[in-house]
């Protein structure tokens, strides 16, 4: 039933919907002067080009230069340019099994435009390894890496569309790294962003310390969202509500609140198994994602929205956003609301290009509570895919909350992981985290999975370590589950409910991100110091002397630091 806010603001929407104003660009920042080399330039040769432009060499049919800025800067221009590929290049050796993590700052003669690295290997092959969206009269630091999956000279190059710029790079960087090291990194990390050092005192009443004091510390709630996806064979299934509610507390339902699941049929709406889920996961405390209001792709609209005209289709669509959003206000966390709006664009080749940003305005006025998410493929696990690269998903991002009313837009980045068989490319998802995490806005790997092969449970280990330890990352969903519930990419119990490979992985990454249950003795001053992941505690202090005890709880959080918890006996 639609609330009465909702309800008012039905007849606005129908106005509203695909007309409104031209977006205007969002304030960009880059540097008046470019960033040192990174770990010294690694193995580049001549890294900050200090030596004209020894160990570089042009590529492709345009030419390579020394400039000199006015404060003594040394930098190389590649110009002249006929091709994309048209820049500067070196070849270095890549040995396999290593991740190679590159950086390099750039700049553009004139305008805004895209630059990417790509490691050309000797049989052809070109891999991107990251892009950035560069400026002119400004520094731009553009970040990625490839693992190599064989020992082989490599050659770096640069690639931009617009062949009339020139391309102004300086500070290169190509660093390699052993899997162990990457892990400990990752390891240093998590205890950095996802625990926190904690400093309990035990006392009596009167606050005399109480040494040689038993101290029960039991985690009872995680804040760091991992989750599974969850789809409608969850209300027919006891086995999979019980697997499900005994691990996760997070969920998005993979269709049932998509547009061609609830309106089948024109003005025929069904939310039945859509509210069913929700009370299931309302019950077992689990947090739901809103997924989705809109998809972008012209694929999956219901079958009667694709014969409808512009004018019809605003018409449906204002209806539809209204209708789901108001249906479940307040009782989600985020709404992806127009899905894959990089790589698709349905609904702004119907009803103008405002379309999506028009949708991120209305979805939060309708739920003013909830943070409204894009929602894309490719930008972490594909770099191939250059319509969904970091730099473009930032500019769509950039049109949207630059649209008029959208500055102060809740807005999240969603990331859906849908990663091949192979080896991921831990170097340049990290790059695509650390860009995107600089916008300041939440990031959410939505619908994580892993193709078939041999190694899908090493590779989803890597991939979930690599989100979980990256501190831009603020929730992770995988789009896995049982067999019985017809997961089967990545399948994580077979249909009996036994643990596959993969399901092993998940279970032992859900242990070892929880601080469990921790059992230590105070000190001579009362003391206890430890380092316990983010969450709610249940703290127990026993004195077998007087056979007295007391139980406080306690969330830990990084944002507020504790500094001494007193837990004060009774005696």
């Amino acid at each position: 039933m639609l609330t009465e806010a909702c309800t008012l603001l039905l007849s606005w929407i129908f106005l509203y919907f695909g007309h409104g104003t031209n977006a205007s660009s969002t304030t960009r920042q880059c540097l008046g002067d470019p960033l040192e080399a990174l770990y010294g330039g690694g193995i580049i040769v001549n890294p900050e080009f200090n030596y004209n432009i020894e160990g570089w060499k042009a590529f492709g049919e345009g030419k390579i230069e020394e400039r000199i800025s006015k404060e003594g800067n040394r930098f190389i221009v590649a110009c002249s340019r006929k091709h994309p590929s048209d820049s500067l290049s070196q070849k270095v050796q890549v040995e396999e099994g290593k991740i190679y993590s590159f950086s390099a700052s750039v700049q553009v003669s004139q305008g805004r435009e895209i630059v990417a690295v790509v490691f050309k290997f000797p049989n052809g092959d070109g891999v991107c390894g990251g892009d950035v969206v560069a400026e002119e009269g400004c520094w731009t630091l553009l970040r990625g890496g490839i693992v190599a999956n064989f020992t082989s000279p490599v050659e770096i190059l640069f690639e931009s569309k617009t062949t009339s710029v020139e391309i102004w790079l300086d500070n290169v960087s190509l660093q390699p790294f052993t899997k162990e090291e990457w892990r400990s990194n990752q390891d240093k990390s998590i205890n950095e962003v996802r625990k926190s050092k904690v400093r309990l005192q035990v006392t009596k009443a009167s606050k005399t310390p109480l040494k040689g004091t038993k101290v029960s510390i039991k985690q009872i709630k995680s804040h760091f969202p991992f989750g599974c996806g969850m789809n409608h064979y969850i209300l027919t299934n006891p086995d999979y509500q019980n697997w499900f509610a005994s691990r996760f507390k997070w969920t998005t339902f993979t269709n049932e609140m998509k547009w061609y699941s609830t309106e089948k049929i024109q003005g025929l709406e069904n939310y039945t198994i859509a509210d069913n889920m929700v009370k299931f996961s309302q019950q077992n405390g689990i947090s739901i994602r809103g997924h989705n209001v809109f998809w972008d792709d012209p694929k999956y609209q219901p079958d009667w929205v694709k014969s409808l005209s512009p004018e019809e289709l605003r018409t449906a669509a204002a209806k539809r956003i209204n209708s789901v959003v108001c249906r479940y206000r307040g009782q989600l966390i985020a709404w992806d609301v127009m899905n894959e709006n990089v790589h698709f664009r349905f609904f702004e080749d119907n009803l103008g290009e405002n379309a999506s940003a028009e949708s991120y305005s209305i979805a939060q006025q309708l739920d003013p509570d909830t943070v409204m998410f894009m929602n894309e493929y490719n930008t972490i696990e594909y770099s191939e895919d250059k319509n969904s690269s970091a730099a473009n998903y930032k500019k769509k991002l950039e049109e949207i909350l630059s649209y008029p009313g959208n500055a102060n837009l809740s807005a999240g980045i969603g990331l859906q992981g849908h990663f091949g068989s192979g080896q991921p490319n831990l170097a340049y998802m990290r790059s695509v985290l650390d860009m995107l995490g600089a916008t300041g806005l939440p990031i959410w790997l939505t619908e994580v999975d892993v193709g078939k092969g041999p190694n899908q449970a090493q590779y989803l280990e890597e991939v979930l370590r690599e989100g979980y330890s990256h501190p831009a990352v603020k929730g992770i969903i995988m789009f896995v589950g049982p067999l019985a519930a017809g997961f089967n990419v990545t399948t994580l119990a077979d249909k009996d409910f036994k643990n596959t490979p993969s399901g092993d992985v998940v279970d032992k990454l859900i242990d070892e991100w929880n601080s469990g249950t921790q059992e230590i003795t105070t000190d001579d001053q009362g003391f206890i110091e430890l380092s316990l992941f983010h969450g709610d505690y249940e703290i127990t202090a026993e004195n077998h002397i007087t056979n007295s005890s007391a139980t406080v709880s306690l969330s830990v959080t990084q944002a507020e630091p504790h500094a001494i918890v007193q837990v004060h006996i009774d005696t």
